[in-house]
C-alpha cells in the first residue's frame, strides 16, 4: 500500500526544465510582435504634381503685388514676369509627371484625381488673381475677363463634381481625355498671354491693347466649353436624371 502511494507521488511531480519555459516565453513573445505595414513613399510624379499645387498661391500672389500702387512701376512689370516664370515652371510640372508616370508605369489614382485639379487650381487662381489686379486696368477687358474666369470656374466645378460622382459609383476615376488636354494647353497659353502682352507684345508690336489676350481667351473659352461637354456626354449615365 505505501508502495503505491510512493508510485502516485512520483507520478504527479513534473520535472521542471528552464529551458522550457524560455521557449514558451518566446512563444508568447513572438505571438505578440505586430508586423508593421510598410510605408508607400509618394512616388515622383505625384510629388510633382503636389509641387505645383503649391505653387498656385505664390503666382496669385505675384500677380496681385501690381495692386499696391495705381501707377505702373518696374515692380508691375517684374511681378508679373515672375508669375509667368512661375506659372510656366508649373506648367512644365504638368507635363514631365505624366511623361514619368507612363514611361515608369506610376499610374496611381491618386495622380488621375489630383492631376486634373492641380490643373484647374492653377488656371483658375492664375485667372482669378488677373481680374483682381490692378495692372490689368483696362475696363473692357476687366469686364471680359470676370466673364470668362466666371464660365471657366463652372466648368471646372461641374467635370470635377461629374468626377467625384463616377468615384463614389463604382470606384471609376476619370482621366483627362484629349479634349481635355487641349483644354488645359489652351489655358495655358492664354493666361501667359495675359501676363506677358503688356510687358513683351505691346512694346515691340504696334497692336491694340489685349489684342493677343483676347484671342487667347475666345480659343481657350471654346475648347473649355466644348471639352466640358465630350465630358458629360462621355458619362452621362452617372447623373442621367432619367434613372
Amino acid at each position: 500500500m505505501n508502495e503505491q502511494n510512493e508510485q502516485n507521488q512520483n507520478n504527479n511531480i513534473t520535472e521542471y526544465n528552464p529551458g522550457n519555459a524560455d521557449n514558451d516565453n518566446n512563444q508568447n513573445n513572438n505571438q505578440n510582435i505586430v508586423v508593421a505595414a510598410p510605408v508607400r513613399k509618394i512616388n515622383l510624379p505625384n510629388k510633382l504634381t503636389i509641387f505645383r499645387i503649391i505653387l498656385v498661391p505664390v503666382i496669385m500672389i505675384f500677380i496681385l503685388i501690381t495692386n499696391l500702387g495705381d501707377e505702373k512701376t518696374w515692380i508691375d512689370t517684374w511681378s508679373n514676369i515672375f508669375a509667368a516664370a512661375l506659372f510656366l515652371i508649373a506648367t512644365l510640372t504638368d507635363l514631365l509627371d505624366g511623361i514619368i508616370a507612363r514611361r515608369l508605369k506610376l499610374i496611381t489614382d491618386f495622380g488621375k484625381l489630383m492631376d486634373p485639379l492641380a490643373d484647374k487650381f492653377l488656371i483658375v487662381g492664375s485667372l482669378i488673381a488677373i481680374t483682381g489686379a490692378n495692372s490689368f486696368d483696362d475696363p473692357v477687358f476687366r469686364v471680359i475677363a470676370v466673364w470668362v474666369t466666371a464660365i471657366v470656374f463652372f466648368r471646372e466645378l461641374a467635370v470635377t463634381s461629374l468626377r467625384l460622382v463616377a468615384n463614389t459609383s463604382d470606384g471609376n476615376v476619370i482621366a483627362a481625355n484629349f479634349a481635355g488636354k487641349l483644354k488645359t494647353f489652351s489655358q495655358c497659353v492664354c493666361v501667359m498671354t495675359i501676363l506677358l502682352e503688356d510687358v513683351v507684345l505691346s512694346q515691340n508690336l504696334s497692336t491694340p491693347p489685349y489684342l493677343f489676350s483676347y484671342i487667347t481667351m475666345a480659343i481657350m473659352l471654346i475648347l473649355t466649353v466644348y471639352s466640358g461637354f465630350v465630358y458629360f456626354k462621355s458619362y452621362w449615365s452617372y447623373i442621367n436624371p432619367a434613372k
